[in-house]
């Protein structure tokens, strides 16, 4: 195809060559290999892995095991907010005193340089090693700060997803980290499956949600993609509940309520809490700053800083 042949010869400034036939065929054949039902020998090599990937494996294990938690934010559909959670989620967790990255793997529409006002930010380093785009303390990396312009389209198939989704865990320097908060695109395919996959082990998935029916029907699936590879589901978050009066603070159900608390009984699920429909919210994200920072005295605030209490006590 002639659009696809083009995309293969355009390189962005990443980090490594991922983008020839060779390392293509390495990230699909990793994949397929990590995909295997015990497929690891008593070496902890996998069947089938050449000596070149399970040294790259190996890397990537060391730089994961600076990162004490690891926590991606899921939902199954697309418009519920959750990359407004993850960015708040980090924020909070970071105003808490610990150490956080913000790893956006939305390859298609990255949102977070966006909502933490870093458009025209580029991440330094050198060609081994990108260092993340500091923001106050805040780690973060997105495919957005490597794009030539915030409206280029990135036109891939998954190995070529997968491949940078890689080299974000293995070529970029996190360093030591208390939590590692990983925004995920809508759905359950490549990208969620791959940093599943990759990172081996997770601490969980906080669900994003909004109340209505029509969210809720796709966001289940995603918590049973969680089942289906044996990751934690810490929670369900059910967002753009109710509606707040920026004059009198009232609280108007735009929307029907509850949906998100009803899905986490009858799934069995925690219920982490709901966040209502605030004005600052959206001017927070479009004007590039994490509303938990600017508007932390707001009781929106205080019920963003309620959900993290769950992720402060995870173990190790």
């Amino acid at each position: 195809m002639q659009g696809e042949t083009r995309l293969k010869n355009h390189r962005l400034p990443v980090v490594a060559d991922f983008f020839s036939s060779g390392n293509i065929e390495r990230f699909r054949r990793i994949h397929s290999i990590m995909s295997e039902p015990n497929s690891r020998d008593f070496t902890g090599k996998m069947n089938h892995e050449s000596d070149a990937d399970f040294a790259a494996r190996q890397k990537l294990q060391h730089k994961l095991n600076c990162i004490k938690h690891k926590i991606i934010v899921m939902s199954g559909k697309g418009g519920v907010g959750k990359s407004t959670v993850a960015v708040n989620l980090a924020t909070a967790l970071l105003l808490a005193g610990n150490k956080v990255g913000l790893l956006d793997v939305d390859i298609h529409g990255p949102s977070i340089p966006t909502m933490l006002g870093l458009e025209n930010e580029k991440p330094g380093g050198t060609q081994e090693e990108l260092l993340p785009v500091d923001l106050g303390g805040l780690k973060v990396m997105s495919l957005g700060f490597l794009l030539s312009s915030p409206d280029q389209a990135v036109i891939w198939r998954g190995p070529m997803k997968i491949g940078v989704i890689r080299q974000f865990l293995e070529n970029v320097h996190w360093g030591e980290l208390d939590y590692l908060i990983i925004d995920c695109p809508p759905g359950t395919g490549d990208e969620p499956l791959s940093i599943c996959q990759l990172i081996g082990h997770l601490d969980g998935a906080v669900i994003v949600t909004t109340p209505q029916r029509v969210a809720t029907v796709d966001v289940r699936k995603s918590i049973n993609f969680c089942r289906q590879i044996q990751l934690n589901v810490l929670g369900i978050i059910e967002n753009m509940s109710g509606f707040v009066c920026p004059k009198c603070g009232e609280v108007t159900q735009i929307l029907p309520p509850g949906g998100g608390r009803s899905m986490a009984d009858d799934l069995g699920v925690p219920f982490l809490g709901a966040i209502p429909m605030d004005p600052q919210i959206a001017q927070a994200g479009d004007t590039g700053r994490a509303f938990l920072r600017y508007y932390a005295a707001s009781p929106t605030a205080a019920i963003m800083q309620e959900l993290i209490k769950p992720l402060l006590n995870l173990q190790g």
